[in-house]
């Protein structure tokens, strides 16, 4: 699966947002939530505009560093992936096993949440 890169910054951010400093966390939400521009961002923090974008590209890279030691978003589309097999596989073959259908149901929330 290709995503463009504003929504893998996206996934990235969502994941380890709670790894960044309020400062890094900021400065993302404010360009790829809220599509702040980049002057925007300068008039709002009052920085250079090379400052708003330093920073940027410091934390996607800090966020890039997190996906390959931890791997979340990998290990996710994983889940979900078996999880959307598996579903499949169930209702096809075991469609009257109930505790089956529920253990199933279970995995394909994990990451619903």
């Amino acid at each position: 699966m290709d995503i463009d890169e504003t929504t893998r910054i996206n996934l990235l951010y969502n994941f380890y947002h709670s790894l960044l400093t309020k400062k890094q966390s900021r400065y993302l939400d404010l360009y790829y939530v809220e599509d702040f521009s980049l002057s925007e961002i300068s008039e709002q923090l009052e920085v250079s505009r090379q400052a708003v974008l330093d920073n940027l590209h410091r934390s996607v890279n800090l966020l890039e560093s997190f996906e390959r030691e931890l791997g979340l978003i990998e290990k996710t589309t994983e889940i979900d992936d078996i999880a959307e097999k598996l579903q499949l596989l169930v209702e096809k073959k075991y469609s009257g096993d109930t505790e089956l259908l529920k253990l199933v149901q279970r995995i394909s929330k994990i990451n619903e949440k």
